[in-house]
Parts: structure tokens; C-alpha cells; sequence
């Protein structure tokens, strides 16, 4: 039996690859354990400084794979807050790690789905792609995050939209209304979302990090309050090797060669 997801380290690069093509990609509490332990590797393994993370087959990731929910019978609220706590710790810890996260999504991304794409820092999405919430179609209330970031992406209106209705949008549409950061020919999706996660991953790992945790805490932080996170964050960064070598290469007019977090 295949693992449920698989992690691949070259170069800095992580590939992280939901691994359940037969079934779509459908999150059950194995795949959500597993995601949670690859997770943990990529937030803490000084060798990663970039996460690709992808879905194989037909479809990104459909969601929660509701047969193994329904076989669960009496006993599927306990099996549902197990796989949630497996998937909102992976959840939690992509979002916080310092690598940065590209995300290629192909076919559909619908609920959980949805909610793994909304993490990435950079998303790409196939021509042919597909984002739905799908959660109030089969009864249940969205997980993974999704009622946090969707709002703060596309505004309330579009998210309530998007959760009441279960509205399907195009990869072009994913890409207008923000969900995306680009939308790209179906066979381009590959090469487009590896040179991007390849070239992150010769950056200044923590820099990276750094950024990403300043923009996620804006929307809960004043005004005053963020830019004294800001320069404490600046001074620390300034006095890292990787803000050393960025300031030395930029005053002496070469490509800096960043170390990550080794």
C-alpha cells in the first residue's frame, strides 16, 4: 500500500505530494496524519527552504473523502475530530514555517482542497483547474482554515458567496478573484510552479519567514503595534548571515549566495 503523502528533498526544494490519486486526493485521517508529519519535516529540516506542494492525478485534492467519513457511522464526529486535528496542525505549521509554500493545483481543489491551496504563499493554477468550498453540498461546515483565509483572499461577500452557494470557479477566475496567484496553461502548470518553488529556494530562508508571519499578523495587529514587530523583526534579520551576505552583495554589485536557515 502506497503512502498516503510523500516528501522528497533536492536542492532545498521539498516536494510534498498529497499521494492518493486513485481516490482523487481525498483527505481521510491517514492522509491528514501523514500531512502533519511531512509538515513538521518542512517547518523544522534546515536542508528545506522551499515547499512544492501538489496533488497528482485528475485532481488537486477533492477534499475530505466522504465514504470513509460515512462508514464511520455513530462514530463519526469522534473520526472527524481526529482528521481535523491531524489536518489543522499541518495546516497550522505550513502556514507558519519559514520556507516558503507553492502550491499547483490542477483539476479540483474543493474543500479541504480549497483550504490546502488558500495556504500557499505563491498558487498556480491550470487553465482547467476547479476551486469550489463543496463543504455545505454534502451537510458539513468548512475546515482547514478556509473560513480564515478565504475572507481575508477574496473579501467577505465573495467568501460567503463562495460557502453558501458552493460557486465553482475557473482557474482564471481563481486567479482574479486572488485565490491564485497566476493562472497558466495546463501543461505549463508543472514547469511554471517548479521554477518559481526552485527559485525561492535559493533565497534567504528565514527572510522569507520573517515576511510571511508580518503579513499574516497585520489583520489582527494595529498599526503602531505591527511596525514595532517590524523593526524588531529588521534588526533581527540585519544581523543574520543571509542579511549580512543580501547587504554585502547588494553594496558590492553581486548575487548574493544565501545559506537558508544552515
Amino acid at each position: 500500500m502506497s503512502e498516503p503523502v510523500t516528501l522528497a528533498v533536492e536542492g532545498g526544494l521539498a516536494r510534498l505530494t498529497l499521494n492518493r490519486p486513485e481516490a482523487l486526493n481525498a483527505i481521510n485521517r491517514e492522509l491528514a496524519e501523514a500531512l502533519m508529519a511531512a509538515a513538521v519535516r518542512c517547518a523544522t529540516d534546515p536542508a528545506i527552504r522551499t515547499v512544492l506542494l501538489t496533488g497528482p492525478g485528475k485532481a488537486f485534492c477533492v477534499g475530505g473523502d466522504l465514504k470513509s467519513f460515512h462508514a464511520k457511522g455513530d462514530g463519526i464526529s469522534a473520526h472527524l475530530k481526529e482528521t481535523t486535528h491531524y489536518l489543522h496542525a499541518a495546516c497550522s505549521t505550513l502556514a507558519r514555517m519559514d520556507a516558503p509554500l507553492v502550491v499547483a493545483v490542477q483539476g479540483a481543489a474543493a474543500g479541504a482542497g480549497l483550504s490546502l491551496a488558500l495556504l500557499g504563499d505563491l498558487v498556480y493554477a491550470a487553465e482547467s483547474a476547479v476551486f469550489t468550498m463543496a463543504y455545505t453540498a454534502a451537510g458539513l461546515s468548512p475546515d482547514g482554515g478556509s473560513t480564515y483565509l478565504l475572507p481575508r483572499i477574496v473579501g467577505l461577500r465573495r467568501a460567503q458567496e463562495m460557502t453558501l452557494t458552493n460557486r465553482r470557479l475557473s482557474g482564471a477566475e481563481a486567479a482574479e478573484w486572488g485565490i491564485a496567484t497566476a493562472c497558466v496553461a495546463d501543461d505549463a502548470l508543472t514547469e511554471t510552479a517548479e521554477m518559481m518553488a526552485k527559485r525561492l529556494a535559493d533565497g534567504p530562508t528565514r527572510s522569507f519567514g520573517r515576511a510571511k508571519r508580518l503579513l499574516a499578523d497585520s489583520f489582527n495587529t494595529a498599526f503602531e503595534a505591527q511596525m514595532e514587530h517590524e523593526g524588531t523583526s529588521i534588526a533581527a534579520a540585519g544581523a543574520e548571515p543571509d542579511g549580512r551576505e543580501g547587504l554585502d552583495a547588494f553594496l558590492n554589485k553581486r548575487k548574493p549566495v544565501f545559506k537558508g536557515r544552515i
